[in-house]
């Protein structure tokens, strides 16, 4: 469909262009941003006034349960939900039930991508086989099913020898590997940050030195190679800094950090609440703050929701029995103008940090509104508020812990290719 959005602002932080102006799309592609081609006539316009257009946002670290056993939802409802929140590109975490460490899984995810159309999907392969640290994968075979790169989740690799021969290889196919950088024996059975708050609960801590050694070990071992790697979702600044020293000596290193360690501390876990037990886990205030001024300053490339939705029947649970993660993909806007509302960030900035650090982390373009490039937005009311209420998204997580918060930011439109796939 030929569209046009008029007088809109639009927000590209791919060239840091700010203007209010108009919009059109044809073929799935930008077709003009400011002065309309001759000629062109649109099916469909939309008035812009007072909302903002954006790339569409890309999430680094997204769990769709698919395959899986369904009762955490599945790829069908966990899409709705990321393109509800103005995202139009996801990168499927490896660790699903079987995981997906054999092409036959990633040729699944793709077919039922396909079928679903919705936003973008990206397949990751299982650097480890069962993500176990053990034994390799069939990476080529994995690349050849449309792997665009090799993860291990929320898993380490233990053996310095199998990471640095995993590296190797993945180098030779080109693609970059993402890892979780932590030292396996140190951070043990923890269940959230090793500090007075775990020693007052009672419960096993995970100290932040297990990051920081984890990721020096995995940059020293990646040096080997020169295989470009990633950390999504960093938790202390100690670890950051390991990853700005390196890009300073000119490695392919870079990281990301969940919203969630932007925006809470340790003690939100407060007394046992499960709906706060995130791996990492989050941290205390001082290094929150740390990250934060990370993200501004570029330390920080990349900024996701770590999406991982959990259902209902983990209800009932207690703290130690609760799986790890936050489902909030669709409040990943919201939540990220948190920071622009708190003085840390600019719009601009968070909005490059939710689209053009991660496609940059995968590997691919950087998403822009720029003539010619492929029509993937999110249109946002900017000074719409809302209540987070859990039991109403679209997502079958109940496991997020911002419940009755009043958050600035509604996604109005999400497109894909010039595809209207949400529509408030």
């Amino acid at each position: 469909m030929r569209r046009m959005i008029r007088n809109i602002r639009v927000m590209d932080p791919h060239d840091g262009f700010d203007a209010v102006t108009d919009l059109a799309m044809a073929d799935g592609r930008i077709v003009a941003r400011g002065t309309l081609p001759v000629g062109f006539t649109a099916e469909e316009v939309l008035d812009g006034s007072g909302l903002i257009a954006c790339p569409g946002f890309i999430e680094t670290a997204f769990q769709g349960h698919t395959p899986g056993h369904g009762r955490d939802g599945d790829l069908a409802s966990e899409l709705r939900a990321a393109v509800a929140g103005g995202v139009t590109q996801v990168v499927l975490r490896p660790d699903t039930q079987p995981m997906a460490d054999n092409p036959a899984v990633l040729q699944a995810q793709r077919t039922l991508a396909d079928r679903l159309d919705l936003a973008k999907v990206h397949l990751s392969g299982a650097l480890t086989t069962q993500l176990q640290g053990a034994a390799l994968t069939e990476m080529a075979g994995l690349a050849e099913a449309g792997a665009i790169v090799f993860s291990q989740a929320k898993a380490s690799v233990a053996s310095a020898a199998l990471l640095r021969l995993a590296l190797s290889y993945a180098a030779d196919l080109g693609l970059p590997v993402w890892l979780h950088g932590e030292e396996a024996e140190l951070a043990a059975q923890g269940v959230m940050h090793e500090g007075h708050s775990s020693i007052r609960l009672g419960l096993p801590g995970r100290p932040a030195a297990a990051e920081q050694i984890g990721v020096q070990r995995d940059i020293a071992i990646a040096a080997l190679s020169g295989c470009p790697i990633h950390f999504p979702h960093l938790s202390t600044v100690a670890a950051v800094a390991e990853v700005a020293a390196a890009r300073q000596r000119g490695e392919p290193v870079s990281c990301g950090v969940s919203i969630h360690h932007l925006l809470l501390t340790e003690q939100d876990v407060g007394f046992f609440n499960p709906h706060a037990k995130t791996l990492p886990p989050l941290r205390p205030a001082a290094e929150r703050d740390a990250l934060r001024l990370a993200a501004a300053t570029g330390a920080i490339t990349a900024i996701s929701s770590d999406h991982s939705p959990w259902g209902v029947d983990r209800a009932g649970m207690t703290f130690t029995q609760a799986p790890f993660g936050i489902a909030a993909v669709e409040w990943l806007l919201p939540l990220a103008l948190r920071l622009v509302d708190e003085g840390v960030v600019d719009m601009m900035t968070v909005l490059g940090l939710l689209s053009v650090g991660p496609a940059r982390a995968i590997g691919l373009p950087a998403p822009s509104l720029v003539a010619g490039a492929p029509a993937d937005l999110c249109i946002f009311d900017p000074e719409a508020y809302c209540i987070v209420e859990p039991a109403l998204q679209w997502s079958h997580g109940r496991n997020l812990p911002y419940g009755q918060w009043e958050l600035r930011g509604q996604v109005r439109y999400t497109l894909v290719e010039g595809r209207v796939v949400y529509r408030r």
